[in-house]
């Protein structure tokens, strides 16, 4: 047995891993020439960018080819990161740290529902159980100043970070054969949908951007994100919607129109993810959610884009083909 035999990826998806790392190496090949002769501050954030994506792609590639455990403990680290970094943006009474716990505790719970394939459990536990106990042990406290803020912002932050991150998680543990009224195709691993998701979502965050960049043009909603536009904002479907129809074909269970609706979905919802969480900043008056990443802020902004992606494409999916 070959060595990627014994991983959970297949030669599908590792032609498609070496794909991006060869766009990396262009990029900071690029990056650096655009430095040369230049003062050091000259390109920094785009150079610390590069730098960045290089440290982020490694780790969450290596966390999703090595096998199934490591990934769900990878994707629930990075809910509590998320999480965490929500919490200390967000200004919280003195009364409710205590029950702060609970909120960190339903993390290891929610992403062992995922790891166990328990999907009646896994879509209600946060929103139906985590969120009816939260406010009932706030109760308990006897303090009432503010409580519907309180419980409203933890439970926002619990949806956003925990359980819509947690869908992304879920796509590892979806049965390896889709339903067998679909075309086969050649790789339908966990491992390859959950790779397929992120790339869709990153890509089509750059590709907005590029698009704004290049043309212009009218602003969609200048007092949330002055930098997104029209342009941006439907050069970066069409270019998502292509390259999900370019690379779904051999590593997910969709036919050619339904990557491009894929596509077009992620790019939509991540939008929205997006411009959502630059709306929380804006009324907290933060440019980023942290400093976790240099040149990209917060672990928060890495991922923003992605609470909304998720959940929408592992239901479209679920919906479909399982």
């Amino acid at each position: 047995m070959n060595l990627i035999e014994q991983l959970p990826i297949t030669q599908n998806l590792l032609y498609i891993i070496a794909g991006v790392y060869a766009l990396l190496c262009l990029a900071t090949i690029i990056v650096s020439l655009m430095r040369r002769g230049q003062t050091q501050e000259k390109h920094l954030e785009l150079w610390l960018r590069v730098k960045s994506w290089w440290y982020m792609i490694t780790i969450f590639t290596f966390a999703i080819c090595i096998n199934r455990t490591l990934s769900v403990i990878f994707l629930g680290l990075i809910s509590y990161l998320a999480l965490k970094e929500y919490l200390s943006m967000i200004p919280t009474r003195r009364a409710d740290r205590r029950v702060l716990f609970w909120a960190y505790i339903a993390i290891p719970l929610q992403y062992y529902w995922v790891y166990s394939g328990w999907y009646g459990m896994f879509i209600i536990f946060i929103p139906v159980w985590v969120f009816l106990f939260l406010p009932f042990r706030m109760v308990l406290k006897g303090e009432t100043d503010g409580f519907l803020k309180a419980i409203g912002t933890l439970n926002w932050g619990l949806m956003m970070t925990v359980f819509s991150l947690s869908h992304a998680a879920y796509l590892i543990v979806l049965p390896e054969t889709a339903s067998e009224n679909h075309t086969p195709v050649f790789d339908k691993s966990g491992a390859a949908l959950l790779f397929l998701l992120v790339l869709l979502t990153q890509f089509n965050d750059v590709a907005q951007y590029v698009w704004g960049r290049l043309i212009g043009g009218p602003k969609i909603i200048p007092k949330v994100s002055p930098g997104k536009t029209w342009a941006g904002f439907l050069g970066g479907m069409v270019s998502t919607a292509l390259l999900s129809m370019l690379l779904s074909l051999v590593i997910s269970p969709m036919s050619l129109h339904m990557a491009a609706l894929a596509g077009i979905i992620i790019s939509f919802t991540g939008f929205i993810g997006d411009v959502t969480i630059s709306a929380v900043k804006r009324d907290l008056k933060v440019k980023d959610t942290g400093s976790t990443i240099p040149g990209h802020g917060g672990l928060l902004d890495r991922v923003d884009s992605l609470t909304y992606t998720a959940p929408i494409f592992f239901h479209f999916l679920r919906y479909f083909y399982y």
